[in-house]
């Protein structure tokens, strides 16, 4: 009886590659691989053609999903080669690690052990960085033989310092010796064992005894645990994320461990190709100088073949011609890439999660890692019923898809445009959504009743309403729409009246398109705004600068939503601001911003707009006071400055009175407000306050001196540029 321990790194093509290549050797009755020993029944599901890595097992507790991890595999990881060298050798294959059950139970306690085994190892190499280090000795390397025995030599060595061991740490690899025990009472003759390097010592004969491990396993807790498999992307094996992931090059040790000859003159052309999409000048002749820049580096280095460093060196050197954006631009098309994984139909999964990939598929809506683009008529079955999808999907907290603003411009509502991006975590996000019902539309109705079923803020209602209606969730309407009756008819909030009204009036519009009757909803928005004009004056009386500005966005909301219900109600909420632009006791800059929106709406014209603004910074008022009211009034804009003169000379004329000792007080709010104007608009306004005395703008005069010592230092440049002699 034989135990073969194989010690590899979690992600990494050099491991992956020894270990098929020593798999095939050793031809073993049985393989034990580190990994959830929940998953055994799922191991032979990796045989399967549709399942394309990178996936992940999702291991989560049955009674509360927020307990959940993940255990990714990559082509080019050691346990992926071993799960399809055992499925397709037709040999048992188990999972040896501590159960996921264990681990969830013991929640804080199963923390993984800290620090890096291989910080010591390169550094006696002299590296400074681990990754970079096992890099070099084992994953770039392809001329050597699988280097197991070494590595088994270095972490015993690493292990005899006697350092303190972590418990979690001890219960994991006592657990592991469990399993391998237990096998060879089995009786197989052959095992193969891949596990982590570090613990390779830790399952080498002279094993502990049964009991001692029994002592540290004993009395542990245990949760009822549910797995599956997931697609996975390369973005998140780079982010850290997952169990032994952190990889920061998957895309490049993808490359590496697909492809068997010239590494790097494929790599270096596939970075070339990157760089034509974006329409950068990138030739054939840059591709072989990069790639002979590589290969130099690699043999001053003392590498047998280019490493990522030297490929990167290269290609920022070489094909980016040093510039930072377009290395980055490499990095994460190539260096990281982002490829998503597929499992296929027959791996178990919740109810709502397989509705929703019948449903994707019926719409023809893919799920991919990077972010596209999708544009939406919803004048059409297809566009509505895709729509549909993606806004259920966002009440049940699964943003598949983030609502943009259309680039072809339309003032209807049959036109929607999304990003979509699909993350591998949207999975847990499914099974925790899976309560509320086994199916997208009803799960998504489920929620939005437990939402009005308590007593929710009155905008978390009108949101609910609004999400009925872009999702059709027509159950839930009704009780949502008495809801929203009750609430705002009770609450004497005008704050909170105003925060809600937004988002029913964007409801309204919807019933012309998704063929909605949205009478009732614009009976109660038209109530809401009566309400608000009739509390905003008291509302906003002598209230302080934080709840004036509070005001100020609130103000703007409800003003672009009266645009949405009709005539009569615009000219009720133009009213109400006309009425609160005439009292005195109004907060400056909520002052200017009413203001403002009247000139707009062409209910003061300049000259009463000039004469308001002038007496708001005459000298008597405070010039903290006439710059919030300047923020408040130009907050809509600037071009006004730019078109009338009168105005700028009030604004002129008052920043030029203003005290020296008082200026610094009042710069930051100057620079709040002016700011935010866009470069041409700024522009405009110094080119314009040039000429306010009656002058012209003056152009530096030329001048006929020449700073001789600073021109000839300038010569033999020019000269080697123009190949010229001096």
């Amino acid at each position: 009886m034989t135990t073969h321990l194989l010690g590899i790194r979690h992600h990494g093509p050099g491991s992956a590659r020894a270990v098929a290549a020593r798999l095939a050797e050793l031809e073993p009755d049985v393989v034990l691989i580190e990994g959830p020993p929940e998953a055994d029944a799922l191991a032979g599901l990796t045989a399967d053609e549709d399942m394309r890595p990178p996936v992940a097992l999702l291991a989560y507790a049955a009674d509360d999903v927020s307990s959940a991890a993940f255990w990714p595999f990559a082509v080019f990881s050691p346990e992926w080669q071993a799960l399809r060298y055992a499925t397709a050798a037709g040999v048992p294959v188990r999972f040896c690690d501590l159960p996921a059950a264990h681990q969830f139970a013991l929640g804080d306690e199963g923390s993984a052990r800290s620090g890096d085994p291989l910080a010591e190892l390169a550094a006696a190499g002299g590296y400074d960085d681990p990754e970079r280090w096992w890099d070099d000795v084992v994953e770039s390397r392809r001329d050597t033989e699988p280097p197991f025995e070494v590595i088994a030599e270095a972490m015993t060595a690493l292990r005899e310092d006697k350092r303190p061991e972590d418990l979690h740490e001890r219960r994991r690899e006592a657990y592991m010796r469990t399993v391998l025990r237990k096998t060879r009472k089995e009786g197989f003759e052959r095992i193969a064992v891949i596990c982590g390097a570090w613990h390779v010592p830790a399952l080498a004969d002279p094993l502990p005894t049964a009991a001692s491990d029994q002592s540290v396993l004993k009395g542990l807790p245990k949760r009822k645990v549910v797995c599956t498999w997931v697609p996975w992307t390369h973005g998140r094996l780079a982010t850290g994320s997952g169990y032994g992931a952190g990889v920061r090059s998957p895309g490049w040790y993808h490359h590496l461990f697909t492809t068997a000859e010239d590494v790097t003159a494929r790599w270096l052309t596939r970075v070339a190709g990157v760089l034509r999409e974006e329409d950068l000048p990138v030739s054939t002749a840059h591709v072989i100088e990069a790639v002979r820049l590589a290969d130099t580096l690699a043999t001053l280095r003392g590498r047998s073949s280019a490493g990522l460093a030297e490929v990167d060196a290269a290609t920022r050197a070489v094909l980016c011609g040093g510039d930072d954006v377009q290395a980055d631009l490499v990095t994460r098309r190539l260096v990281v890439g982002e490829l998503l994984g597929e499992v296929p139909e027959t791996v178990p999964q919740a109810p709502l999660a397989a509705d929703l990939i019948a449903t994707a598929r019926r719409l023809r809506l893919k799920r991919e890692p990077e972010p596209r683009e999708l544009d939406l008529d919803l004048r059409t079955p297809a566009g509505v019923d895709r729509s549909r999808l993606l806004h259920r999907l966002r009440v049940l907290g699964i943003p598949w898809g983030t609502p943009e603003i259309s680039a072809t411009r339309s003032k209807g509502t049959f036109r929607e445009t999304w990003t979509l991006c699909w993350e591998p975590g949207y999975e847990v996000d499914l099974v925790a959504a899976a309560v509320h019902g086994t199916t997208v539309p009803s799960a998504a109705a489920t929620v939005v009743h437990e939402v009005v079923a308590g007593k929710p803020p009155l905008a978390d209602i009108t949101t609910a309403v609004e999400d009925c209606l872009l999702a059709d969730l027509g159950e839930a309407l009704p009780e949502v729409l008495t809801a929203l009756d009750t609430r705002a008819a009770a609450d004497a909030d005008v704050a909170r009246l105003m925060a809600a009204l937004p988002a029913l009036a964007r409801a309204t519009r919807y019933g012309d398109v998704r063929g909605t009757d949205t009478a009732r909803l614009r009976e109660v928005a038209d109530r809401m705004l009566t309400r608000v004009c009739a509390g905003l004056p008291p509302a906003t009386h002598g209230i302080d600068e934080e709840a004036s500005e509070r005001f100020c966005r609130l103000v703007d909301d409800v003003h672009e939503a009266t645009t949405l219900l009709g005539e009569a109600a615009r000219e009720r909420w133009l009213s109400a601001l006309a009425g609160l632009a005439g009292r005195d006791t109004l907060p400056p800059l909520l002052a200017g911003r009413v203001v403002r929106l009247l000139h707009d709406a062409d209910l003061l014209d300049g000259a009463e707009v000039e004469l308001r603004l002038g007496r708001a910074l005459t000298p008597g008022i405070e010039p903290t006071a006439g710059a919030a009211y300047v923020e408040g009034f130009f907050a809509g804009g600037a071009l006004l400055l730019v078109h009338d003169e009168r105005m700028l000379r009030v604004i002129d004329a008052w920043l030029g009175g203003i005290p020296p000792d008082v200026f610094t007080e009042v710069l930051p709010l100057l620079r709040r407000t002016f700011g935010a104007f866009a470069g041409p608009e700024k522009r405009a306004i110094g080119e314009r306050a040039a000429t306010l005395s009656g002058g012209a703008p003056q152009a530096a005069a030329p001048t006929d001196e020449l700073d001789e010592p600073r021109a000839e230092s300038a010569l033999p440049v020019l000269a080697t540029l123009l190949g010229a002699t001096l």
